[in-house]
């Protein structure tokens, strides 16, 4: 019997093993239900009203900034998906949420921005997560606003309400917002970095099939009136990668434009774009407080092309592909590929043009004139007078960016016929320092190839620009380099040159002003005309000859020149024409700082010329108003010995008028170099700095 009773005694009976199991399981699945029963009868019952000052202390937590419930909360039970178009829902919209509706919110502008309101609504809804709480996060799957107004406001470069800066220190709750229905209301952008000051209206659109709110622009922007206006979604996805947001504006201000059209996703972080953008203004760099990239100063401009972004957390990429449009009155189009990251955003692509009109390229140097400069909202600084540009270069902006981009262009267009056909030139700039290698025109049958280094790091002043630049030209034809001079069509012969110089300075006139360096030319033979040679020597009597009878070409031994470049003062250190007629040998000075010349041209002849008037010319006076005048003295000293004979033997008056020459060509080689061992004369008086 003990035997027989023992495993009952010492395990419990099974029946009574299974109705304990089942009372444990029967008893957890009752607390099971229990739960939400109660969270839901506790939510439903709960004066929310009370949970206001705990709510408005988490958000403010969260968000890094002051934000309050100032009027009624309630909490409703609802499905989303009843106040969304279908193909905005999502599968967790057709579940019920418990749905906060608070009325009369406010969210304030962060530390150290005036004491005001970033953002009110008379009344925002959210549906909410109340599992996510457990996990100290504020989860929203929809927050929908009636009647807000926003106020976007930067105060510097450094100061905005709309930067959540991201704290060391992590908040223990997390903010996890994920869509924005947005309704009437107003949005307000006061930046004093751009000057603007405009006002967005908001509308609600009813049965459009692409877009859910309107807006209207007004207001000013640098100053300028702005105006405008778009359409957006109506529901903003903040975390969806797949849920395009689609936009379409069009704003103007004086003659800004932007107009976009297409979509955004995840607008929080514009984790990518895709739109038709066309621009327009009246300087590309005016798009900088706007867009943030360092782009050069231009004639007016407007452009359209395809803009599409990836921008992740760390690296941004927007690339502006397929544009064309126009810069004055030249034609442009290619790719640029804009990428965030450190030290600097980069900038690089390809630019080409058609047809490029060679007055368009002035505003790059500030070579425009001054109501240009008005056109395109710039100071009116070029003084009366004077011809090299005097406008800064934007140097504070260029550590702003790095860059890469190459330009051509096929055909140039000039007002006066100077003879440049095409242009081509590798830009980059890194660290501020900017090089154009080459810079490369075609010109004259020939090239003119330049390396120009610009370095804008300030090192010898907050705006000094250290500049460095070598030019090369080869084989540019006489002829085709004057093409209007009638006398100059039939020359035959070419030159070649070449440039090397260093400046420092803010501007094209400050930096010629301060250069050094030397610039040398060569024509090795050729031809030129005699009637061209006969004007620069005053030789009446075969002017008249050559008109009477016809021109010729006189053999051309060579041309030299070489110029010594000392702070701003180009002084000849020789400059000589040797043909087989004459000997034409130039002195002086030009003065780039003052922008004054001071030239003497001794022209000797080399055979019997009759009626001569000899006598060396000088080209004097300022770049903008020269003056080719002859030297009186010499002439009146020959007319009057001239008309003293006449008086006692008039054949004996031909004397003085007429010169018999050299009598011997001269060796060009032995020229030149005998023209590098005279000593150098001081520069005339009308050079001198000052």
């Amino acid at each position: 019997m003990a035997d027989t009773h023992a495993p009952a005694a010492q395990g419990g009976h099974p029946a009574r093993r299974s109705s304990k199991s089942k009372k444990v399981l029967l008893s957890i699945l009752g607390i099971l239900i229990a739960i939400p029963v109660i969270a839901i009868v506790f939510i439903l019952t709960f004066d929310w009203n009370r949970a206001r000052p705990w709510i408005n202390a988490k958000v403010s937590e969260a968000i890094d900034r002051p934000f309050a419930i100032r009027g009624n909360l309630e909490v409703e039970w609802q499905r989303p998906a009843e106040t969304m178009a279908p193909a905005e829902r999502t599968w967790r919209d057709h579940i019920p949420w418990p749905h906060l509706i608070a009325n009369d919110t406010h969210v304030s502008n962060p530390a150290g921005l005036p004491v005001q309101d970033a953002g009110a609504a008379r009344q925002f809804s959210f549906s909410l997560n109340p599992f996510a709480l457990l996990s100290r996060t504020i989860h929203i799957p929809l927050l929908r606003f009636d009647g807000p107004r926003v106020d976007l406001l930067r105060t510097d470069a450094t100061h905005n309400n709309w930067t959540f800066k991201r704290k060391e220190e992590k908040s223990r709750w997390t903010l996890d917002l994920e869509r924005v229905v947005l309704t009437d209301g107003v949005i307000h952008i006061k930046d004093a970095v751009t000057k603007a000051d405009v006002t967005a209206q908001v509308r609600t659109l009813d049965g459009d099939p692409r877009y859910g709110v309107a807006f209207t622009l007004g207001g000013t922007y640098n100053g300028a009136k702005v105006e405008g206006g778009g359409k957006a979604g109506a529901v903003l996805s903040l975390k969806q990668q797949s849920t395009p947001y689609p936009v379409q504006a069009d704003m103007r201000s004086g003659k800004t434009r932007i107009a976009v059209e297409g979509t955004v996703t995840r607008p929080s972080k514009l984790a990518a774009i895709d739109l038709k953008l066309t621009l327009a203004a009246p300087s590309m760099d005016q798009l900088y407080y706007l867009t943030g990239v360092v782009l050069p100063t231009t004639s007016p401009f407007s452009t359209s092309g395809r803009l599409t972004g990836t921008l992740g957390e760390d690296k941004r990429r927007w690339v502006y592909d397929g544009f064309k449009g126009k810069v004055g009155s030249s034609d442009i189009g290619g790719r640029l590929e804009y990428v965030t990251g450190e030290p600097r955003p980069k900038l690089s692509g390809n630019v080409h043009s058609k047809t490029l009109v060679f007055a368009d390229l002035a505003p790059l140097i500030g070579a425009d004139s001054n109501a240009a400069k008005k056109e395109r909202n710039a100071d009116a600084v070029q003084p009366t007078g004077k011809v090299l540009p005097v406008e800064e270069f934007k140097t504070e902006r260029w550590n702003k960016l790095d860059a890469d981009v190459r330009f051509s262009a096929d055909r140039i267009i000039r007002d006066t016929a100077f003879p440049i056909s095409k242009l081509s030139t590798h830009l980059t700039m890194e660290n501020a320092v900017l090089n154009l290698q080459p810079l490369e025109f075609a010109m004259a049958g020939g090239t003119v190839r330049s390396n120009i280094r610009l370095d804008g790091r300030g090192r010898e002043g907050p705006k000094a620009i250290k500049a460095q630049a070598k030019v090369a030209a080869r084989g540019i034809e006489i002829k085709k380099l004057f093409p209007k001079i009638e006398e100059l069509q039939a020359t035959v012969g070419s030159i070649n040159g070449d440039a090397n110089l260093t400046a420092q300075g803010n501007s094209v006139a400050s930096l010629l002003a301060g250069s050094n360096g030397e610039l040398k030319t060569l024509i090795n033979q050729g031809q030129v005309s005699k009637y061209l040679l006969e004007l620069m020597g005053l030789n009446v009597g075969n002017i008249i000859v050559t008109k009477l009878f016809g021109d010729k070409q006189v053999k051309l031994n060579c041309m030299a020149t070489d110029f010594e470049v000392t702070d701003g003062i180009a002084r000849t250190r020789y400059f000589v024409v040797d043909t087989e007629e004459a000997l034409i040998e130039v002195a002086g000075a030009i003065n780039l700082a003052g922008e004054q010349m001071d030239l003497r041209i001794d022209p000797k002849t080399k055979a019997l010329r009759l009626f001569t008037l000899r006598s060396p010319l000088y080209v004097r006076g300022s770049f903008s108003e020269p003056d080719v005048s002859v030297d009186k003295g010499v002439l009146a000293m020959k007319a009057g010995g001239a008309i003293a004979l006449a008086a006692a033997a008039p054949i004996a008056a031909l004397i003085p008028l007429v010169n018999t020459g050299p009598g011997k060509d001269s060796d060009c080689g032995r020229l030149l170099a005998e023209s590098r061992e005279k000593p150098k004369a001081p520069p005339p008086g009308k050079a001198k700095r000052g």
